[in-house]
């Protein structure tokens, strides 16, 4: 009886290393996958360096981009001058030896990364889901769809408004009249690429928020609870990085201060749901 329960331990140790190793082997291929795909676009993003750079990642500190020239049109129809942003484009100086390659080559790989991350978090989901039971499967249906979504809303908002803002704020600022902005490549490129990135992940909140309400570390009361600090913060952050008006930080500040209540609506039909299966 005891080499019989022995057999069957080392059985069930031999299948748990097993186990171990086929899902290693699975998400191997996930990555290689995911990898392959971050590459190509890399490489078609750093082949097309005029477009990308002329016309996307250059475009916010110029007179001519969308965002400035609708900010100039209200600073005439309410007469705010202030509200007229980057009417001087920021100059921007390269004071390394391979500064605009290195560069180059970084802006190639964080616009692949941007432009696969639908297909990431596919590949991310085709992982997880085999280990999901039927109930979790049905509840995060269209989940990669939405994760999806919502980054690229919050890209799009770092970079057409958020970025803009930031760059006439940042660029302009001065201690004193005698010391001149020259804003190095790589200094604009990190600010740029930081605010459009983070702003993508910050507008995944309600599905973070989704998924802790359910494991229950997190509540409609704590998030309610610290309502006001969230809204400081917002004000607060608004305010440094737009001109000094109300219109511009209604205009940042409202999307985000939506998307926290939102968080709010959804962490408490979680903690109702599970009140009602305990």
């Amino acid at each position: 009886m005891k080499n019989s329960g022995e057999n069957i331990d080392q059985q069930v140790s031999q299948d748990e290393v097993m186990s171990f190793w086929s899902h290693l082997d699975v998400l191997r291929n996930h990555l290689i996958r995911a990898f392959i795909t971050v590459v190509i676009l890399a490489i078609i993003a750093f082949l097309n360096k005029e477009f990308i750079f002329d016309n996307i990642i250059l475009a916010p500190k110029e007179p001519w981009f969308i965002t400035n020239r609708v900010f100039c049109k209200l600073a005439g129809i309410l007469s705010i001058p202030a509200l007229c942003i980057n009417i001087e484009p920021v100059k921007i100086i390269n004071i390394e030896m391979a500064g605009q390659f290195t560069t180059h080559i970084l802006v190639s790989v964080i616009g692949a990364i941007i432009v696969a991350i639908p297909y990431l978090l596919w590949e991310l989901w085709r992982f997880i889901r085999p280990a999901l039971k039927p109930a979790e499967k049905s509840s995060s249906r269209g989940a990669v769809l939405i994760m999806s979504a919502l980054f690229l809303t919050g890209v799009l908002f770092g970079f057409f408004l958020i970025s803009p803002l930031a760059i006439n704020f940042l660029g302009s600022y001065q201690v004193s009249g005698l010391v001149e902005n020259q804003i190095a490549l790589r200094s604009y490129i990190t600010t740029v690429t930081t605010i459009t990135f983070g702003i993508g992940l910050l507008f995944e909140l309600p599905i973070l928020v989704y998924f802790f309400s359910k494991t229950g570390l997190l509540t409609p009361q704590i998030m309610r609870k610290h309502r006001k600090v969230a809204i400081v913060i917002i004000i607060a952050l608004s305010a440094i990085i737009t001109p000094p008006d109300v219109i511009s930080q209604v205009l940042v500040g409202l999307p985000i201060l939506l998307l926290y209540e939102l968080s709010i609506i959804i962490s408490h039909r979680v903690y109702k749901k599970r009140r009602l299966k305990s």
